[in-house]
């Protein structure tokens, strides 16, 4: 089917600082409890946010703010040492009522017409699979979404963002093996050791490797930090704590 896209179009809304590509592609949900209770705060000048787009459950899609122009979405964020998120980003918005008002599956044709606007997206401007992320990713102190039920790996599969194919050495336990999906929501192996000392600071720099900001560069818990990774790379286990597990798959999304 093709996309349908309605203009819905937002006042808030800025010019991108001179020179800053648009490089990156926030995904987030609404939080609320009606399409239409989100779609009114989006367009409210009164409220001072926006996204570029905002995809219904029934896959219809609404364009708020044209690509060329910066969207209100990302807020306080950072991603691989940039701190003005909304300059270089897309922000779309996925209706949802989010973790406060009873977080649901995505639906499908909601996440068929995100492809096709990430292929729309991604046609239009140079966004490496890195720089497709969560809205918890960039902010993880304040934000949990799109959350533990988006499907990132199927995304990946589309070409869409990054997943990490295989770990090395294989994940024990649970019939993992190498070539396993190492994110999947299976019970969290009981052989996963915590990591510590010299290692969750190493852990904690392949994190910044990664994109992600840790301490000094932001004043946010590493707890928070290493549960954003979980909950876009290992949804079966956000519990801020960095083990084996978790570096097997941070090791596999660096390319080791």
């Amino acid at each position: 089917m093709p996309l349908r896209i309605v203009d819905r179009s937002s006042p808030n809304h800025d010019t991108r600082p001179q020179g800053a590509a648009v490089d990156m592609l926030v995904v987030h949900y609404t939080g609320m409890k009606t399409a239409e209770e989100a779609l009114t705060r989006l367009c409210d000048p009164q409220a001072k946010v926006s996204s570029h787009y905002t995809i219904d459950r029934d896959g219809q899609v609404y364009r708020h703010v044209d690509e060329e122009r910066r969207a209100w979405h990302a807020g306080v964020s950072w991603w691989a040492g940039e701190r003005n998120v909304n300059a270089r980003s897309i922000g779309i918005e996925l209706v949802n009522p989010g973790h406060e008002f009873g977080y649901i599956p995505f639906a499908e044709e909601q996440i068929g017409a995100l492809i096709d606007l990430c292929h729309g997206i991604l046609s239009r401007h140079p966004i490496p699979p890195e720089r497709v992320v969560a809205h918890s990713d960039v902010a993880p102190a304040r934000k949990e979404d799109p959350g533990e039920l988006f499907p990132w790996k199927h995304l990946a599969e589309f070409g869409i963002g990054k997943w990490p194919a295989k770990t090395n050495p294989p994940l024990e336990g649970g019939g993992r093996s190498a070539g396993a999906d190492p994110g999947d929501r299976s019970p969290t192996s009981k052989s996963a050791k915590q990591i510590s000392g010299r290692g969750h600071a190493e852990f904690l720099d392949n994190l910044r490797r990664y994109g992600y900001g840790v301490p000094p560069d932001v004043d946010v818990p590493p707890e928070k930090i290493i549960a954003a990774f979980q909950r876009h790379f290992r949804p079966s286990c956000i519990d801020g704590v960095a083990d084996d597990h978790a570096c097997a798959i941070l090791d596999a999304l660096l390319g080791r």
